[in-house]
Order: structure tokens, then sequence, then C-alpha cells
């Protein structure tokens, strides 16, 4: 038997992100995990994890270009600059768990499997869901190793509220994946 703490916040959001950082470098430090990936928008929340968590392999993985607005990146220079200086890498590409679907639902008004795991996922929250992403794509990209344990971190809207600890797998063997642990996650998905 395994036992552990879990942390639960009233209400996901970004005034949650000190305290997951913090959570997830001691546990880090405790349990002798090595990689570290989360999910930011901006760059605010990955310029956080980089300075907090130096001497990790962190893995800052953002939203892909045009997923707002066409061309546009998201992720602001000066994060970006800021990410890389502390150490960490930054990976950008389409998100694992929708991609083309997406643009199949909004054209035909129709559900493919790839978004009906994304919306299962959100049960658990939308830090949940992202968190399995995050950790796919960096897979993928040859950024983490696969078959480990990772920490992967993120949130509802802005900063991170959710930190999980999960066995990695590419996009490729997704049903490898195992959530292990939760380090933290809000009790609601309501901002």
């Amino acid at each position: 038997m395994i036992e552990g703490k879990t942390t639960y916040f009233e209400k996901p959001g970004k005034e949650n992100t000190e305290a997951v950082l913090k959570m997830v470098k001691k546990y880090a430090e405790t349990k002798g995990i090595k990689d570290i990936v989360v999910a930011s928008t901006t760059g605010e929340t990955g310029v956080e994890a980089s300075k907090i968590l130096k001497g990790f392999n962190v893995v800052v993985v953002t939203h892909h270009f045009g997923f707002r607005q066409p061309g546009t990146q998201e992720l602001l220079e000066e994060n970006r600059k800021e990410i890389l200086e502390n150490g960490a890498k930054i990976f950008t590409a389409t998100h694992a768990l929708s991609g083309v679907e997406r643009a199949v639902r909004k054209t035909f008004d129709t559900m493919m499997p790839l978004e009906l795991i994304a919306h299962t996922l959100r049960l658990f929250g939308e830090g949940t869901k992202v968190c399995v992403e995050v950790v796919i794509m960096a897979v993928d990209a040859g950024l983490i190793p696969e078959g480990t344990e990772v920490i992967a971190m993120a949130g509802t809207g802005h900063g991170t509220d959710t930190a999980l600890v999960i066995k990695s797998a590419s996009a490729s063997r997704f049903f490898d994946l195992e959530v292990r642990e939760v380090i933290a996650k809000p009790r609601t998905k309501e901002e």
C-alpha cells in the first residue's frame, strides 16, 4: 500500500499556480522524478516553472500557431526568451487530443474519437485533460522519455491548478499512458 498526499483547491484558477509549483518541486525532489511538463499559453506559467524547477528537465508546451487567430502565436517573445535562459525547453505543436478532428467537428458538427477522449478526461477537470495531452506531445517530440514517471502541470484557463504523476506514452501507444497519482487538482471545474 502506498499513501500519499493530494491537495484539492476549492476553485480552479491562476491563484493556485505558486502552490502547485512548490508542491511539484518538493514531490520531484522526494521521488527523484527528473522530467516535468507544463502547459503554458502566453509563457507566464512557463517562466515561473522554469525558475522554480531549475535543474529538472522542464518542457513547456504551448498552443500551436494559429490556435486562436490564424498566423499568430500566443507565447510572448519575452517569456520565450526567459524560459530558454532558465534552461527549460519549449515545444509548440498541434494538440494531441484535437488536431484535425477539431476542424471536422467545427465543419460537420460531429464528434470524433479524440475529442470524445478529451471530453471524458475533462470529467476530472480541464487541467487533467491538458496534463495527459502535453505528456503525449512531449514524448512524441522526444523531449521526455516514454514509459517513465513524469510530472505534468496544467490549469483551467490561466496558470496551473493541476499536477499529476503520469507514466508517459506516445500518441501511438496512448493506452499505455497511466495517471498514477494526483498531486493537486481543483475540486470543481468552474472558476
